[in-house]
């Protein structure tokens, strides 16, 4: 058998309260590997036109081969579904410790239908799973959740829960675990909430942790992963690299003085006061310590402090893309309003992206006069922004309009075009027209809006895996795809994307085939990852994202940036879609049956 599994899984169905258990197939090991690769292929073989928040939507907890091993950064597991927010496909990675210890009690994943008719929580412990009654803990935030179960199943038991947010449907719900890790995108909390599923616990003993079949190349391997890894010159350096330093929050002053920082709902691509909300002023200011995952040498992870109304609140992190959404997007730099308003989304349940830009969308929407409830907000309104996050996870006024996603609330007051979406999914904190990489990773990508199915600026700021001009379209489409095929790889491991800041393809195959057993080469990964992206963009298609579905706001199209380092910038979408159709060999984002049956995903058609 391959290592690094496991090779367990269980099947549990909510509806009835059957636990079942099985191996993985090891064809499907090989061609999907684990994580996010093999969570899509049975999120396919579910069916592409299931409801999203109907009992027949699967939902996968996966873990990678190389999760809750010894091999750097491989603290992460994969939710996948079918979302709730655009009906895609769709995987979220969470850090922590929940990966690991779900593999050291004895489990690769947990595949989880049907809808139970109280809340229970899951407990995952000693290579068995049982279902228990969550009556008491229904309401709760997912704070509150962790204390309590932790406290009934030991301080060594891991947590991951959903909050009000999830049980009320909102549709860009997200599950947290008790370090404050995320399984932020796409809304895989509120597939929990409408099977009534409030949390998942996870018992599991670090003496279960799976070990090299090859300990020889093992030892080649991990030495050739640390040593990239520590390199001075990578953001990964322990203690040295930016992402060590300032956690993820370290591109706030550079992507804002790059004109590449959309804000007031991309309306702008700077902000003045950006480095009150930036990695630097928060670790001088507002640090209390560093944490880290499972195995992480990098702990890009921040406990913070912040004061509101005369309240301490420490959380972790304050996070980039967190801090921009809820910060800069919104028209303000404040850096404790936007510190209690991440906070808040993690006690709700919510994921800040498109919680942030759900209220971008809606300050925008009340100033243009789109929308003139009585609870509408302006730019810079700190406090009203707490209180329709309040809103939009309980449901309450335009909060309910809001937790259908700023797509549909856009659409529903007659202006879709202020809504910064892809297939339903918002933007993160990169605007394209000064990034112009992440317009093509933007419109091609799986889920939605999304940075992390390739992501461009690793090229385009910090030159890997070579550099590239961040105003130049030439050359992204094909950028983009290499980054989309290591990426869903990488997630299928499961490693931490910010592995690819300092490993590639070469240090990638050797860890695998260390724990598989088995010769491995960068080719034949860069080939998994192209097999997983064309079998989601192929469950997009049968779900009814066809032609025409790669797409970008107008905003990004039309409206040139004002800001300098991009000044004039407009995205050249078409010309970069072609490129890039050609390198996948699309048909205007469509995968046509012969690439389907080239990398296996379909059966050879006769002769």
């Amino acid at each position: 058998m391959l290592g690094g599994y496991a090779h367990k899984l269980a099947r549990i169905d909510l509806s009835t309260g059957q636990v079942e258990y099985f191996a993985p197939d090891p064809k499907d090991l090989e061609m999907y590997v684990g994580g996010r690769g093999l969570g899509v292929k049975y999120v396919y073989e579910n069916g592409p036109k299931v409801d999203p928040l109907g009992p027949e939507n699967l939902l996968c907890i996966m873990n990678g081969p190389l999760s809750g091993t010894r091999a750097k950064m491989s603290g992460r597991l994969a939710v996948v579904t079918k979302s709730p927010l655009t009906g895609t496909v769709t995987d979220s990675h969470m850090g922590g410790w929940t990966a690991a210890k779900l593999k050291w009690a004895g489990f690769d994943g947990l595949l989880i239908k049907g809808a139970s008719e109280k809340p229970v929580y899951l407990l995952v412990k000693d290579g068995e799973v049982s279902i228990h009654d969550a009556s008491d803990l229904w309401g709760k935030t997912t704070h509150e959740v962790h204390r309590i179960l932790r406290e009934r199943h030991g301080e060594e038991a891991d947590v991951m829960a959903i909050g009000p947010a999830g049980e009320n449907l909102v549709r860009f719900a997200n599950w947290i675990n008790n370090d404050e890790r995320a399984a932020g995108r796409g809304g895989t909390g509120a597939v929990a909430g409408s099977k009534k599923l409030k949390a998942i616990v996870v018992v599991g003993k670090q003496d279960r942790m799976p070990q090299p079949k090859d300990p020889e190349l093992w030892r080649e391997a991990d030495r050739l992963a640390s040593a990239t890894i520590n390199d001075p010159k990578n953001v990964t350096a322990p203690k040295k690299g930016g992402l060590s330093l300032y956690g993820t929050n370290v591109l706030m002053n550079i992507t804002n003085v790059m004109g590449a920082l959309p804000t007031f709902n991309a309306q702008r691509t700077c902000i003045e006061g950006a480095e009150k909300i930036s990695g630097e002023y928060i670790r001088e200011h507002r640090l209390i310590k560093d944490n880290t995952c499972h195995a992480c040498p990098v702990a890009c992870k921040k406990m913070v402090e912040v004061h509101v109304d005369g309240k301490t609140i420490r959380f972790e992190s304050y996070e980039y893309e967190s801090a921009w959404a809820l910060g800069a997007h919104a028209g303000h730099t404040d850096t404790d309003w936007t510190g209690y308003a991440i906070y808040l989304c993690n006690a709700y349940g919510m994921d800040t992206i498109e919680a942030g830009n759900a209220i971008a969308v809606l300050m925008e929407a009340t100033e243009k006069g789109y929308y003139q409830g009585a609870d509408g907000l302006r730019f810079g309104d700190k406090e009203g922004e707490v209180r329709v996050l309040e809103a939009i996870a309980f449901r309450r006024g335009v909060g309910n309009m809001l937790a259908e996603g700023p797509a549909r609330f856009a659409k529903a007051i007659g202006h879709p075009e202020i809504s910064l979406e892809v297939k339903g999914q918002s933007i993160p904190a990169y605007d394209p027209r000064g990034l112009k990489g992440m317009g093509i990773a933007y419109a091609t990508s799986n889920r939605g809006a999304c940075h992390l199915r390739a992501y461009t600026p690793a090229s385009e700021i910090l030159g890997v895996p070579y550099k590239t001009d961040p105003l130049a379209w030439q050359g992204k489409g094909e950028l983009t795809k290499l980054f989309q095929d290591l990426s869903a790889f990488t997630d299928s491991l499961d490693l931490c994307k910010f592995s690819q800041f300092a490993e590639g393809p070469e240090e990638y195959a050797k860890q695998l085939a260390a724990y598989w057993g088995r010769p491995v080469t960068p080719e034949e990964i860069l080939r998994i990852g192209e097999r997983i992206y064309n079998l989601e963009r192929h469950y997009n298609n049968l779900a009814g994202w066809a032609e025409g579905s790669d797409y970008l706001p107008q905003r990004f199209l039309q409206e040139p940036s004002d800001c300098a380092g991009s000044k004039g910038q407009l995205t050249e979408l078409d010309l970069m879609l072609e490129e890039y159709y050609r390198a996948r060999g699309w048909e205007r984002g469509v995968v046509p049956p012969a690439k389907l049956q080239e990398l296996g995903i379909l059966p050879q058609a006769a002769d």
